[in-house]
């Protein structure tokens, strides 16, 4: 399997740490089909993303693309839409299963949402070996303040993970970043569903 970083998606999550997330995409595929495509008059990115679905509305990467330039923009409830559709014409992809979950973080203001958990969780097990959902979920927890959370799913992450695995040195920075916003005291006051998004981390 060949881990690449595809698409800006984690600057969402990531804005409190900068950097980015590598995702795998494990053979994107493409289904096409006649069905019409969204036009968001969005960014030229978005625009793009658009025609390119009108010529092919199983284009993975085009979905990704256009549901990260809405959530960049604020229209959230229009990238959860996206990736319904998206989701919809290619039901087992797991790329576009773990952009749900990042798109409904972000409509639900930061908020790891009951919705969010199961379309990670989705990812998780059409793809076990991927290693974005559990990165992503626990990118999650940590934008709301719930630290704890976040580390119990990073840890079970990094213990599944060969130690040469292109995301490990990734995930052992947020670890660290993690435990250092714990020892500061954040989200030792979490319930265990965040209730706001108050972390910094904000894709």
């Amino acid at each position: 399997m060949n881990w690449k970083t595809i698409l800006p998606v984690a600057l969402v999550l990531l804005l409190g740490f900068g950097g980015y997330m590598v995702v795998g995409s494990p053979g994107l595929k493409s289904a096409p089909s006649e069905r019409s495509a969204p036009h968001p008059d969005l960014t030229p990115e978005a625009e793009q993303a658009s025609k390119e679905l009108l010529n092919n509305f199983g284009d993975v990467r085009a979905w990704l693309t256009l549901s990260d330039a809405l959530i960049r923009t604020g229209r959230t409830e229009s990238a959860v839409s996206a990736m319904q559709s998206g989701l919809e014409a290619i039901p087992g992809n797991a790329d576009l299963w773990v952009q749900m979950g990042v798109a409904l973080v972000a409509h639900a203001d930061g908020e790891v949402v009951p919705a969010a958990r199961l379309a990670f969780d989705r990812a998780a097990r059409l793809a076990p070996d991927h290693p974005a959902p559990a990165y992503f979920l626990g990118l999650a927890w940590l934008q709301s303040g719930d630290v704890d959370n976040a580390l119990k799913t990073w840890g079970e992450l990094r213990a599944r993970s060969a130690d040469d695995a292109p995301w490990v040195s990734l995930l052992d920075r947020q670890i660290a970043a993690a435990h250092r916003m714990r020892d500061m005291g954040v989200g030792q006051a979490m319930m265990p569903v965040p209730p706001d998004g108050e972390g910094s981390p904000g894709t």
